[in-house]
């Protein structure tokens, strides 16, 4: 059986304030042929299908035109909600369309319960688990810690006990929507994190031929069996060194796994560049960005007059402009968005506090800090689905 693994279309997401949404639909479009053109058997979505959990108007118009478009070709899709999407919002009328051939799972408690294609071997199970936040769906899995690695472990158990009941030669795939140790983060996807701890072993899913993985935006192959698609697009300037692309899986009768990686559509590369701005300007070796979404560091000692629109001249799609002089680390210049770079907000709380006392709080306190921003995450997700 021959897959298409995607995930993270976060349809309705800008680009530094760009729309997306052309880009999106050339993708969607992409997307559309690349299944008609590879004879592709199912698609898989794993998540954040929408970039927040109410979307735009044209961001849901896209999205029923990306399924009319699949519905009309034929091949089953299997689509489950990730962190960024209101899962009661993408399920609503997922039942009806389940008779169109595009399966939407975005229940907890239908984990369980696999889409059962067929092919000219056997059966292909494939399970749903949507992006399960530990403090909404510890009651449904009847884990005692509120931790992502036993929420999933749950629904991995749950879906092995499932396939042990199925015929011999039948063949798994898992869609799932979590940060799996080993991967790669980069500034555009949400923090996860729960219990001081955002990322679950590889090994909770042994047990399935394939797992088709969403939520972190560049693609990346943990095992031979167990892959993240990446997003289609660039959400964020971290994401300049990404090759976006989609996964396209070959499942033999033994369930072993060959992997091709498709690339998407670039509606525009991106660039990073740094140094003062005149010689920004001057750098002839800069002349392969002047069509790029730029982002500028300038690390002029004092700020330059008119810098962005100096910066347009040369680069027209100057996008995000950031002041970075050149300093010693001690200088007390430094600015503070600066030395609060790559830390978490647990980490910034633990450094206030020992700033404000001379001291950073012990092992009781650290646990308080962590447990409050646990809460507030997760009073967030509840406002969130409620909307």
């Amino acid at each position: 059986m021959r897959l298409l693994h995607t995930s993270d279309w976060h349809l309705g997401r800008a680009f530094h304030r760009v729309n997306l949404l052309g880009a999106q639909a050339e993708f969607i479009g992409h997307l559309v042929t690349t299944v008609r053109e590879r004879e592709v058997d199912a698609v898989v979505v794993s998540g954040d299908v929408y970039d927040r959990a109410v979307p735009p108007l044209a961001a849901v118009e896209l999205f029923d035109t990306a399924l009319h478009r699949l519905a009309d070709l034929g091949v089953p899709t299997v689509m489950i909600s990730g962190n960024h999407d209101s899962a009661r919002r993408l399920g609503v009328g997922a039942g009806l369309i389940d008779r169109a051939g595009i399966h939407l799972r975005t229940e907890p408690s239908a984990a369980g319960t696999p889409v059962v294609l067929t092919d000219a071997h056997a059966d292909v199970a494939f399970y749903g688990l949507p992006y399960l936040e530990p403090a909404l769906v510890k009651d449904e899995f009847a884990v005692d810690k509120a931790g992502h690695e036993a929420v999933l472990g749950a629904a991995m158990d749950r879906v092995r006990a499932d396939l042990a009941t199925r015929a011999r030669g039948t063949r798994s795939v898992v869609l799932a929507h979590a940060f799996v140790t080993g991967g790669q983060a980069s500034d555009s996807e949400r923090d996860i994190t729960v219990g001081g701890v955002a990322a679950v072993p590889a090994g909770v899913f042994d047990g399935v031929d394939y797992v088709a993985l969403g939520h972190l935006h560049g693609c990346q192959t943990i095992t031979e069996r167990v892959r993240y698609s990446g997003s289609p697009l660039a959400y964020s300037f971290s994401e300049t060194d990404h090759r976006k692309s989609m996964w396209l899986i070959d499942l033999d009768a033994a369930g072993s796994v060959t992997a091709e990686r498709l690339d998407c559509p670039v509606p525009r590369p991106l660039a990073r560049i740094r140094g003062t701005l005149d010689d920004l300007l001057a750098d002839p070796g800069l002349s392969r960005h002047e069509e790029s979404w730029v982002e500028a560091t300038l690390t002029d000692p004092v700020r330059p007059a008119d810098p962005m629109a100096r910066l347009g001249e040369r680069f027209p799609h100057t996008l995000s402009l950031v002041f970075a002089p050149e300093r010693a680390p001690d200088d007390p210049r430094v600015s503070y968005a600066r030395r609060l770079a790559d830390r978490s907000d647990q980490q910034i709380a633990q450094d206030f506090v020992a700033h404000v006392r001379g001291a950073g709080p012990d092992e009781h306190e650290t646990a308080v800090l962590r447990e409050a921003f646990d809460a507030v995450r997760a009073d967030d997700a509840v406002r969130e689905v409620a909307r």
